[in-house]
């Protein structure tokens, strides 16, 4: 049995098979998912699980090398940005690029996989770009 908090099977295998630059959305339960990118639904019912516990839960298992928010998340300051500001000066998540919500969710056509939670709260999306651990 795994030692790490991660128990998902689908997230685990999915961290796992990352390559440098490749990207993990974590998302509120209303981000759209693009045709044709798997999809990792973890959300049970509104607000479980929340947003912020994805990602803690996520960075036990994943070198991110950069991460990319939406502009309209400062704006709206959902409950999980203050979990973001943490992790970014904490140096967990690496560097920051902030971009339109429009254009976020053109960067899902890229990711290799979307992580539904039930987070209700909007623009509580983050993507992170694998880094490398040497």
């Amino acid at each position: 049995m795994k030692k790490t908090a991660l128990l998902n099977i689908a997230l685990s295998r999915t961290i796992a098979s990352l390559g440098h630059g490749d990207i993990l959305v974590i998302g509120d339960a209303g981000l759209p998912v693009p045709p044709g990118v798997e999809l990792i639904d973890l959300a049970l019912t509104p607000g479980i699980p929340d947003f912020a516990s994805v990602v803690r839960v996520v960075l036990t298992e994943m070198q991110v090398e950069r991460h990319v928010l939406a502009e309209e998340m400062f704006e709206v300051a959902p409950p999980g940005l203050a979990q973001v500001q943490q992790l970014h000066a904490q140096g967990q998540i690496g560097q920051r690029e902030n971009i339109s919500h429009a254009a976020f969710k053109a960067l899902c056509h890229e990711a290799r996989a979307v992580v539904r939670t039930g987070e209700c709260q909007p623009y509580s999306n983050i993507a992170l770009v694998a880094g490398v651990t040497f």
